[in-house]
């Protein structure tokens, strides 16, 4: 067979059949595989008619149809699938040959696969790919780390699917080594989790609190998408209050149960962040929040078993809505702070050099989080690259001045009403912790020492000196390891 295409997809589920349609309509040439061999048929005869399509019913033809060096994305689900079909595709691939995959694999399996492919001879990059069946097929966020030898070779094509923030930025980079792309996209998850809670705990309130309707809630939410907190998840939100269910004329978001799906990207952010030490509170309460959606049978039982906390908060509407907005943009700003502090101390950690302006770039168009926000983040990391935190930047210190009193308000009186509001209760935790210099860990530190001599520092000592106080005259001078959480 001629090699004739430029680029080769494996997997014809939703993202790879609308990604692959994507390339092609950029002008180049793709030779699509799949397992099941009819999907092929299906889609070079159906979606793909007439157009610049290899359709392959084996490994064989599809490799040999491929120019040099070959450039093949694997669109499967993440985990064995990926090993499998990398295993598959081996023995007849040629040193440079390139290995992309575009699925939701946990990172630190990127890092193996590229560690094991490049002694091997061969590319491999494991890219985050964000924005849904909409994204893959107009424009999606492309997040790629692995072998920078390969990012020469793709990132003409990259970078021609990739969504376009503007004329001259585009949605897509080189993120760094090995697992760095994958890992990427997993915080990019992670707090995709954290604003859908936030939007939720926001939806819950004015829903139970201040019993709006459907139509008003969604109102209120295309009003907020005008301003600091215009993104496609508060447009998406907005358009959902407005579709009615066909069989009853109610409301769809009424018909729909409140049990929450996850595919574990969140799950994984969070365990991370207990490895390195990040406290990314609000991305946990969300993931938490989810689990707790799904334990439906035993919340209807228990919500029998007490009494229920009468709602009768007299409010003024106006004045609430506008604390409420404040209060989202609050923990939305503490969030992207937790996150992008994230990805500073897994970088440190893994030896990666992430530049965090890029990744907030990526993220501006294309991807399930994009948001006029992301730009502020973008400014903010271009202005001082070693910035610590974004709530030390200037724009953000005064927002959330501004904002953090709505958050306040907002929190009392969903305690009163028992309403349960799991992340923006603890944005403002982690907020009040950040900003406190002075934490109540040296209560915590001498009960470690009194039970366990575990040392602590001392105010009038240097960082980095250890002591240990005979709490009860009767221990010794043994103590235990120093270490830290």
């Amino acid at each position: 067979m001629t090699a004739t295409a430029d680029f080769g997809l494996i997997g014809l589920g939703v993202m790879g059949e609308n990604l692959v349609l994507n390339v092609e309509s950029r002008g180049f040439t793709a030779a699509v595989y799949n397992r099941t061999t009819d999907k092929v048929d299906a889609f070079v005869n159906g979606r793909g008619a007439g157009k610049r399509f290899v359709g392959c019913h084996t490994l064989e033809q599809f490799v040999a149809s491929l120019k040099r060096p070959r450039k093949i994305m694997i669109l499967v689900k993440a985990g064995k699938p990926v090993d499998q079909v990398i295993e598959s595709l081996l023995p007849h691939l040629e040193q440079g040959d390139i290995i992309i995959d575009g699925g939701n694999s946990y990172w630190p399996d990127t890092t193996r696969r590229c560690k094991e492919l490049t002694a091997k001879g061969i590319l491999y990059v494991g890219s985050g790919v964000s924005g849904g069946e909409e994204g893959a097929l107009k424009g999606p966020s492309m997040m790629p780390g692995g072998n920078p030898a390969a990012w020469p070779h793709i990132k003409p094509i990259f970078q021609a699917i990739a969504a376009k923030v503007n004329e001259s930025e585009v949605a897509c980079d080189w993120v760094g080594d090995e697992g760095a792309g994958h890992f990427i996209k997993m915080v990019h998850n992670g707090i995709e989790y954290g604003d859908i809670q936030v939007i939720c705990e926001a939806y819950h309130l004015m829903r139970d609190l201040l019993k709006m309707t459907p139509d008003e809630i969604g109102a209120t939410f295309d009003e907020w998408n005008k301003g600091d907190l215009s993104s496609y998840l508060i447009e998406i939100t907005a358009e959902i209050f407005k579709v009615k269910d066909e069989k009853t004329g109610d409301h769809m978001v009424n018909k729909i149960l409140d049990v929450a799906g996850q595919k574990g990207t969140g799950r994984w952010t969070v365990v991370d962040g207990l490895e390195v030490g990040e406290p990314i509170t609000l991305i946990a309460e969300a993931v938490f929040a989810r689990n707790i959606s799904a334990l439906k049978d035993e919340r209807v039982a228990v919500s029998g078993a007490y009494p229920q906390i009468p709602v009768t908060a007299n409010l003024d509407r106006a004045a609430f809505l506008k604390a409420l907005h404040d209060g989202v943009l609050t923990a939305k700003m503490i969030s992207y702070a937790q996150g992008f502090a994230m990805i500073d101390a897994m970088a440190k950690a893994q030896g990666w050099n992430i530049n965090k302006g890029a990744v907030a770039l990526m993220w501006r168009a294309g991807c399930i989080i994009r948001s006029v926000f992301l730009g502020r983040i973008r400014d903010a990391f271009a202005n001082d690259p070693k910035l610590k935190s974004l709530l030390l930047n200037d724009w953000f210190k005064a927002k959330v001045t501004a904002t953090q009193g709505g958050l306040r308000t907002v929190l009392v009186e969903a305690i009163k009403a028992g309403i349960p509001t799991p992340a923006l209760s603890t944005a403002l935790a982690y907020f009040d912790g950040y900003r406190n210099a002075n934490l109540p860990a040296n209560l915590l530190q001498a009960q470690r020492d009194y039970f366990g001599a575990h040392t602590y520092e001392r105010t009038d000592g240097p960082r980095g000196e250890f002591h240990h106080t005979n709490w009860t005259g009767e221990g010794g001078t043994t103590t235990a390891a120093s270490y830290n959480a």
